[in-house]
C-alpha cells in the first residue's frame, strides 16, 4: 500500500500551495470582512485546470483524478476554505453531475465550458422544507410544450448569483417518492430563472451562498439530465463523490489552524519561555496533528477506491464525518493555544474555526452521514 504522493501529485500539491499563499492569502480578512465573493480568481484557477480537476481533457478538464483533486482542495483550505468550497462545488456537484449522467450532446454543450471555467456551475438540492430529508422536495415541473414548467426555490446554493450553470432537481410525480423526482440543467438568464437572497454567513463569507427561485420557468427537454424520475438517485451518488471534497476542505481548514497553532506555541514566551515548550500545550498539539493525519488518512482512501472505480458510499460518509468533526475540534484548540489572542481577528484561528462548523453540515450532516454508514453496514 503506498502512503506516498507520488512525485507528480507533489508537484500539484506545491504548485497549489504557492498560488495560494500569492494570489488567495494577501485578501483573506478583507474578503471575509465584506464577504466579497472573488470571481476575479475564476481564470487563475482555470489555467491551473482548477475548475475541471477530475474530467478527461477531451471535455476540457485536467484529467487528473481524486487524490490530486483532494489535495488540491486541502491546499486551497489551507489558505481559505471560501475558495476550497468553491472549486469544490463547482467540481463535484454541478459539473460532475453533467459528466456522469449527462448525455454527450449535453457535455459538449455545459461540461467544456465548466470545465475549462468559462462558466460556473451551482447545484440545487436542498430546499426549506428538504434539508437532510432531500426526498422533501417541493419545486415541481410539469411537462408544457415540449419541456417542462418549473417552479419552487433551492437554498444554501454555492454560486446562485454568478452560476452560469445550475443542475437542480424538482419532482415530476408526487406519487413515486424519491423515484418521482428529476433532474434538470438551468441556464443563467433563463426566464423565470434568478437568484434570491444571499445568506449572511459565520464562516466561508467569501463563498457566495444564496437562494434560486424558478417562477414558471420553461426548460427544454434536452436539459433533463437522464431519464424522469432518476434525479434522486443521480443527486446521492452525486453526494457520494462531493463528500470526498468535504473532507478535503476539512482537513486543509484544520491544516491551516494547526500550522497557526504550531508557529504561535514557538513564538509565545510565558514564564520565561516559549508556551511549546509546556507539556499542556505539547499534547494539544500531538493530539491535533494525529487527528488530522487520521482524517487525511480516510480521506486518500476514499479517494483510491474512487480512483480504482469502486462505490465509495461508505468510505466517503466517514472521511466527512471524522474530518468535519476533527475540523472543529483542531480549530477550537488553535484558538485556546492562541489565549486571549485567539478570539481576535488578528490572528488566524478564529476564522478558521468559523469555516470549520460548515463541514459538519453541508453536503448531509454529520447525524446524516452515521446513518448512511450504519445502513452500509448493516447491509454487509
Amino acid at each position: 500500500m503506498e502512503f506516498e504522493l507520488s512525485e507528480e501529485q507533489q508537484q500539484v500539491k506545491m504548485s497549489v500551495r504557492e498560488f495560494a499563499e500569492a494570489e488567495i492569502a494577501p485578501h483573506v480578512m478583507e474578503w471575509d470582512e465584506t464577504q466579497h465573493f472573488p470571481i476575479e480568481l475564476v481564470p487563475k484557477l482555470a489555467e491551473l485546470g482548477l475548475m475541471g480537476v477530475i474530467f478527461p481533457e477531451e471535455y476540457g478538464g485536467a484529467g487528473m483524478g481524486y487524490v490530486e483533486y483532494a489535495t488540491i482542495v486541502e491546499e486551497l483550505s489551507r489558505v481559505d476554505g471560501s475558495v476550497g468550497i468553491s472549486v469544490a462545488a463547482h467540481n463535484s456537484l454541478c459539473s460532475n453531475h453533467i459528466y456522469t449522467f449527462g448525455t454527450e450532446e449535453q457535455k459538449q454543450k455545459f461540461l467544456v465550458p465548466l470545465a475549462q471555467g468559462k462558466h460556473l456551475g451551482a447545484w440545487g438540492l436542498t430546499e426549506p422544507s428538504a434539508g437532510s430529508d432531500a426526498s422533501g422536495t417541493r419545486t415541481t415541473a410539469v411537462r408544457e410544450n415540449g419541456g417542462w414548467l418549473v417552479n419552487g426555490s433551492k437554498n444554501f446554493i454555492t454560486h446562485a448569483i454568478h452560476g452560469d450553470t445550475c443542475v437542480a432537481v424538482a419532482v415530476t410525480d408526487r406519487s413515486k417518492g424519491n423515484k418521482g423526482i428529476t433532474a434538470f440543467i438551468f441556464e443563467k438568464g433563463m426566464k423565470g430563472f434568478a437568484p434570491a437572497k444571499k445568506e449572511n454567513k459565520l464562516g466561508l463569507r467569501a463563498s457566495e451562498t444564496a437562494s434560486v427561485v424558478f417562477e414558471d420557468c420553461h426548460v427544454p427537454d434536452e436539459n433533463r439530465v437522464g431519464n424522469e424520475g432518476e434525479g434522486f438517485l443521480q443527486a446521492m451518488q452525486v453526494l457520494d463523490g462531493g463528500r470526498i471534497s468535504i473532507a478535503a476542505l476539512a482537513v486543509g481548514i484544520a491544516q491551516g489552524a494547526y500550522e497557526s497553532a504550531v508557529r504561535y506555541a514557538k513564538e509565545r514566551q510565558q514564564f520565561g519561555k516559549p508556551i511549546a515548550e509546556f507539556q499542556a500545550i505539547q499534547f494539544k498539539l500531538a493530539n491535533m496533528a494525529t487527528e488530522l493525519e487520521a482524517a487525511r488518512l480516510l480521506m486518500y482512501r476514499a479517494c483510491y477506491l474512487k480512483d480504482h472505480g469502486k462505490r465509495v458510499t461508505k468510505e466517503s460518509a466517514m472521511a466527512k464525518m471524522y474530518a468535519s468533526e476533527m475540523s472543529v475540534r483542531v480549530c477550537e484548540e488553535a484558538i485556546q493555544i492562541h489565549g486571549g489572542y485567539g478570539y481576535t481577528k488578528d490572528y488566524p484561528p478564529e476564522k478558521y474555526w468559523r469555516d470549520s462548523k460548515l463541514c459538519t453540515i453541508g453536503e448531509g450532516t454529520s447525524e446524516i452521514q452515521r446513518i448512511v454508514i450504519a445502513r452500509q453496514l448493516l447491509r454487509q
